[in-house]
């Protein structure tokens, strides 16, 4: 069963996370929300409520749940504090404006042209995106 759950303990408008947000607000609630699906999918088990585990008519409902419990017991959703901050400054650097965001139809439109060997419309704004990728390559290394 694949889903997106909210990253706990991440404030808006935060670029830096203290001790408190972190430990508590991120870690800890991290955990018992874990716990909690585990207890959801024990349940599930021992009741023979599975029937809705299955995404596919092959699957075998049973086993998909049987599978989600014991993942669960074994998974760990909790990200180190260096990497929720940068996500916190990446989010505010856009909301900012500082960085530009590229639409992701303009670039597949792009592609597609490519892929069929189609002449450009406007060069000069391929060139522009072409340097300004290369330029935050260059920025990685």
């Amino acid at each position: 069963m694949i889903f997106t759950r909210a990253l706990l303990g991440t404030g808006n408008k935060k670029t830096k996370m203290n001790w408190f947000d972190y430990w508590i607000g991120h870690c800890w609630m991290t955990g018992w929300q874990s716990i909690k699906h585990s207890f959801q999918n024990w349940r599930d088990l021992m009741t023979g409520n599975w029937k809705d585990y299955a995404l596919m008519f092959y699957d075998d409902p049973y086993e998909e749940c049987n599978d989600c419990f014991w993942s669960y017991l074994g998974e760990d959703d909790t990200l180190p504090k260096e990497f929720l901050e940068h996500l916190q400054q990446m989010v505010e650097d856009i909301e900012s404006g500082k960085e530009k965001l590229i639409p992701m139809d303009t670039v597949m439109d792009r592609l597609k042209n490519l892929k069929d060997d189609e002449e450009w419309d406007d060069v000069e704004e391929f060139e522009k995106d072409w340097k300004t990728l290369q330029e935050l390559m260059e920025e990685d290394t």
